[in-house]
């Protein structure tokens, strides 16, 4: 085989210190960026998230890669990546004040089945946004929805509405009824037989 091969694949055209570091100021840079943007770009709530997540990986290619496209340069800045991820989560677990700065806090969506608009206004979510997050969640309505949380990471949490002890009641009479109708129907067709 060519040689040359071989030096393409494996010799860094970077220094490996800064292949070392261009991964992490990218990963700092993006860390900061998607807490300034908002936990609406962690949901992935619409197509348009979903487009800004998957680009910005490509954005940011040549930054962490730089001029170096060799084997030996991706397994860098990859190692780098995933220790760099583990200290911080380690660091964030034995520090939860940074963790809540930098991650941000959980918001109420909908509290005692009402809808806090100001709070969806503010995260930057719509109504049918909102509504399409708890069909996937099994809720044919939101009216089903005691309350709903936006989570840190960007989750949304709903909480199921308790029946009233009005609704319980009718669902008990209801189905009382349909339990003689069942019954009496039965009856008729045993007397039309005799």
């Amino acid at each position: 085989m060519n040689a040359s091969i071989w030096k393409d694949m494996f010799v860094l055209g970077i220094s490996i210190l800064e292949k070392i570091l261009r991964p992490i100021i990218i990963y700092a840079a993006l860390v900061i960026g998607l807490r300034l943007a908002g936990k609406r770009e962690l949901a992935q709530l619409n197509t348009f998230d979903l487009v800004v997540l998957l680009t910005l990986s490509n954005t940011v290619q040549n930054a962490i890669i730089g001029e170096d496209n060799t084997i030996t340069g991706g397994i860098i800045g990859a190692a780098t990546l995933l220790i760099l991820n583990y200290f911080v989560a380690r660091f964030l677990y034995h520090n939860t004040k940074i963790e809540r700065l930098l991650e941000g806090r959980h918001e109420t969506l909908i509290k005692n089945g009402k809808v806090n608009t100001k709070m969806l206004e503010h995260e930057a979510l719509t109504l049918e946004e909102l509504e399409i997050a708890a069909h996937k969640q099994g809720y044919a309505s939101l009216k089903d929805v005691d309350k709903a949380i936006l989570e840190a990471e960007g989750g949304i949490t709903f909480i199921s509405r308790e029946p009233e002890p009005a609704e319980e009641r009718q669902q008990e009479i209801i189905h009382w009824i349909d339990q003689l109708t069942t019954e009496i129907a039965s009856l008729r067709s045993d007397l039309a037989v005799k």
